[in-house]
């Protein structure tokens, strides 16, 4: 009887320490997903922001004010325009 009491109480002494690290472990995953949330909501903020702000950056206007100001290029206009003509009259290849 005292042999069956002893196997008893190692089984309860096992069982008990298996369920606080179960509960444990689960406590500590649940937070570890809690921290992967919130980081998956700030990066996704910050893709949003960053869309945005590439949006902002490839406007027509400023693209245009970038190559006038740092480029020094400036829009074509007929008078600057040179044409290339054909001087051999028939386009065909010698």
């Amino acid at each position: 009887m005292l042999r069956l009491n002893l196997m008893l109480l190692a089984a309860l002494m096992a069982s008990a320490l298996f369920l606080v690290h179960s509960q444990y472990e689960s406590r500590r995953l649940f937070t570890e997903l809690d921290r992967s949330i919130n980081e998956s909501r700030r990066l996704a903020t910050d893709n949003q922001r960053l869309e945005v702000e590439k949006r902002a950056q490839a406007t027509p206007n400023r693209i245009e004010g970038l190559a006038r100001d740092q480029l020094k290029m400036h829009s074509a206009t007929p008078a600057i325009t040179q044409y290339v003509g054909d001087n051999a009259g028939t386009g065909a290849a010698p």
